[in-house]
């Protein structure tokens, strides 16, 4: 019943966030090598300043890193490129549009690996437009 349903905490996510990662195709796993894929509740103060964002709910997901087109093999060691979905803003763009929220992960998760490609969010709305 559905009165018994409870938000997915923050490991369930990650753990839901990993399974779908595993489940997309094995070609785009292999580019994927070294990502860190994390959930948080929301993006620090910091993320939401540089991004512009007037609400703490108005970021879903984020790239960290250096995408795969300005990397090089003699680049210095750095941080590993990271994936982050955030739990509050998806689980409160769930309950306001008719979408199961393992769709909604498998997208913003798409979305944010899109980024570690090199793709801008322009390239993406093109390629998901054409799907449609």
């Amino acid at each position: 019943m559905w009165t018994d349903l409870k938000a997915p905490s923050l490991a369930e996510m990650e753990v839901t966030a990993h399974d779908i990662f595993e489940r997309l195709p094995a070609e785009f796993r292999s580019l994927c090598e070294g990502v860190i894929i994390r959930v948080d509740d929301f993006p620090t103060e910091e993320v939401l300043d540089e991004m512009e964002c007037e609400s703490e709910f108005d970021l879903l997901g984020l790239f960290q890193g250096v995408g795969l087109p300005q990397q090089s093999f003699g680049d210095v060691a750095r941080l590993p490129n990271m994936v982050w979905l955030y739990r509050r803003p998806i689980l409160d763009y769930w309950a306001e549009h008719d979408e199961s929220l393992g769709h909604i992960v498998r997208h913003v998760l798409i979305h944010e690996i899109g980024h570690h490609f090199g793709l801008s969010d322009d390239d993406m709305a093109a390629i998901e437009a054409q799907a449609d």
